[in-house]
């Protein structure tokens, strides 16, 4: 593979990011330090290294659980090995690096530093992705980044934004911080486990009692859609709301 395919592998794993992060960045009416911005962005990308080992070292565990029927053993993978292990590595990401710093000091930052760990992440994800692909051509390199930045790239930028709604609320509610945050953070696996279930599942579906729904890829689409347009209208709610607040507390 020569540098210049090395190259565009990581560009165009980078690109869905890097649009989605200007785009939501022009929602905080008083920027963060750009310094910030990219450390919780690279940090973001940091942790798709060790949410890879522990997804596996999890699904191997789960093989063990043949008495389990197929059905709940595939939502307990996407729910629980995956969706939530992302979600609290992204937030491990902001409650580490980012709760204690002074560039904190509106709730809406909570929400920008959220999805900026949130896009780091999918950036490493996709870049990841790419790579074993093999792809050599701008044009296979260019469709997979589409596709990844209308879906798993907005996702991650999505779910990360209902965890930051959740840690700004937190800040003016403190007696219930705890369940505030783990509030968002089941919502947020929520969200990520039924967009990984709409896309991974085969198209016929089998549930527990013998019921089987047929799901075409049309119908997929159409779903994962919905879920993501869904999702987007909430955080534009979430934005609007946290921006009526404008100082956070002084002391946390």
């Amino acid at each position: 593979m020569s540098y210049l395919n090395y190259f565009l592998l990581i560009l165009f794993g980078v690109l869905p990011s890097v649009i989605w992060l200007l785009f939501y960045l022009k929602r905080d009416v008083h920027p963060e330090p750009k310094g910030m911005i990219l450390k919780i962005f690279f940090y973001g990308m940091l942790v798709t290294i060790p949410a890879i080992f522990i997804e596996v070292f999890i699904l191997k565990l789960t093989k063990n659980l043949s008495f389990l029927p197929a059905f709940w053993l595939s939502l307990l993978n996407v729910f629980l090995t995956v969706a939530l292990v992302e979600e609290l590595l992204k937030f491990f990401v902001v409650r580490q690096k980012v709760f204690n710093n002074p560039a904190l000091d509106e709730p809406i930052d909570a929400m920008i530093y959220m999805i900026v760990a949130g896009l780091g992440f999918a950036a490493g994800e996709n870049i990841l992705i790419l790579f074993p692909s093999k792809a050599s051509f701008f044009g296979e390199i260019f469709g997979i980044s589409v596709f990844r930045f209308l879906g798993a790239t907005f996702l991650h930028a999505l779910a990360s934004a209902i965890v930051g709604f959740f840690i700004g609320l937190s800040f003016f509610r403190k007696t219930e911080r705890k369940k505030l945050i783990l509030t968002g953070l089941f919502l947020a696996v929520l969200l990520h486990g039924f967009y990984n279930l709409l896309l991974m599942s085969p198209n016929l579906i089998s549930f527990p009692f013998g019921i089987k729904i047929k799901l075409e890829t049309g119908w997929k689409i159409s779903l994962v859609a919905l879920l993501l347009g869904g999702a987007a209208t909430y955080v534009s709610f979430c934005f609007k709301k946290l921006k009526g607040f404008i100082k956070l507390p002084e002391s946390n």
